[in-house]
């Protein structure tokens, strides 16, 4: 039977007592100035890897040499002054976070940069090459992976039972980050055991870090390319992921906002949703079903409930059926001449973790006209685009906790 695969590595980590302040958000979840503000009050911050710009001024490129230069030498100075060891056997590893009510639980390991190449980890996104290039640049400058790739998989119960049994053991840190979310990690005692279980795994998806795992399989391409030796047994033509089963995964909504109105007035516009479903006033701001979104125009009208005509969905089609892109198709191209989200600047989004607060607060400060409170994409609703091969609509999936860089990293030799 085909099945991902999975190995265990010798992986960097922080001391338990350095690890909260070693771990940080990853690289992409923060502006330069918040990027900036968390390496200032952690001196030993992962974020002086993954963002080694926050050492330099601001008008100072994010790709320049020196940039990626710097990368390698904080990452060298926290290996040099202890916040960072390495581990001296190769090792499966877990890693738990809570949020709330909320827990989920990965392991940690190396997978295969064919399984990638060969879409047995599948993807349901495109990636941006300024982004991809970046990410190269610093995996191979680095000689490392420095932030995890989030894959999901459907769960198995033998695996299952291996996790629960290892995490009654010792845990290698323990940590209450600033935002509340617990991080706890373990070395995984039972290895075999676990690896012959991971054997039932026949796909995996890749949830969050497209990028990530894209530019670690153009790395590993690059130093195949560059190495008259190859043959295959190379540590570069392994990357760093988290697995998780999907059933525990937590997708918050990823909402919408839109400069204008496209020369329509509030009443308006407001009419012209009624062509595509049912609209009313409601005082929730969130939809509770799929179907639904609340619009916000401002405090004078407050905030409406658009149910779209189940016609006007096709369930058989698993982008189209989304919410995301019914909104996209049926609202905000025909009726505020919105093209392609990926690059119009009439439109942002702004993930759920913020709450409706935030859209009513940038509507309501004139920042935008309209803000669209969606309900969240499912889990199995990225499965399903996944296997189909397709891709889903920019901005689909907003996942909660995110994991932090630091915790774990992957050298390439």
């Amino acid at each position: 039977m085909t099945h991902i695969h999975i190995r265990p590595f010798h992986a960097v980590f922080p001391s338990p007592s350095d690890a909260s302040r070693v771990a940080s958000v990853p690289y992409d979840v923060v502006n330069r100035d918040e990027a900036k503000a968390h390496a200032i009050k952690h001196e030993d911050s992962f974020m002086r890897v993954v963002r080694s710009e926050v050492d330099f001024p601001d008008e100072h490129s994010p790709y320049d040499d020196a940039i990626y230069a710097k990368a390698r030498e904080n990452y060298e100075a926290l290996l040099s002054n202890g916040a960072l060891q390495k581990d001296d056997e190769p090792g499966l590893y877990l890693y738990r976070q809570c949020m709330g009510d909320h827990q989920q639980v990965g392991l940690v390991a190396c997978c295969h940069v064919d399984d990638y190449n060969n879409n047995l980890i599948k993807k349901h996104e495109h990636t941006r090459q300024v982004k991809e290039d970046d990410r190269t640049r610093h995996v191979l400058e680095l000689n490392a992976n420095a932030g995890p790739v989030f894959l999901t998989y459907r769960g198995h119960e033998d695996i299952d039972a291996i996790i629960n049994e290892e995490m009654i053991k010792r845990p290698m840190f323990h940590f209450v980050a600033d935002d509340g979310v617990t991080h706890t990690g373990w070395k995984v005692i039972d290895e075999e055991a676990l690896i012959s279980a991971c054997k039932a795994i026949d796909v995996a998806y890749v949830a969050d870090g497209h990028h990530r795992s894209a530019s670690a399989a153009r790395a590993a391409s690059e130093r195949k390319d560059a190495n008259p030796n190859h043959d295959g047994s190379e540590e570069y033509n392994w990357f760093l992921a988290v697995l998780f089963p999907s059933s525990q995964l937590d997708i918050l909504p990823y909402n919408r906002i839109v400069k204008d109105l496209n020369g329509l007035t509030p009443d308006s516009f407001l009419e012209s949703l009624t062509e595509v479903g049912t609209l009313v006033k409601t005082d929730s701001p969130s939809p509770s079903q799929e179907g639904q979104c609340c619009i916000y125009l401002g405090k004078e009208t407050g905030w409406h409930l658009l149910s779209i005509n189940p016609e006007r969905i096709d369930q058989s089609d698993p982008v189209a059926s989304l919410d995301v892109e019914l909104l996209q198709t049926l609202v905000l191209t025909p009726m505020l001449g919105i093209g392609d989200p990926r690059s119009d600047t009439r439109i942002d989004f702004v993930g759920g973790i913020r709450g409706t607060e935030e859209l009513e607060q940038r509507v309501d400060s004139g920042d935008a006209a309209a803000a669209f409170s969606m309900y969240h994409t499912t889990i199995d609703q990225l499965l399903d685009v996944a296997d189909a091969g397709l891709i889903m609509p920019p901005k689909s999936t907003w996942f909660e906790p995110k994991l932090r860089s630091g915790l774990f990293v992957h050298d390439l030799d």
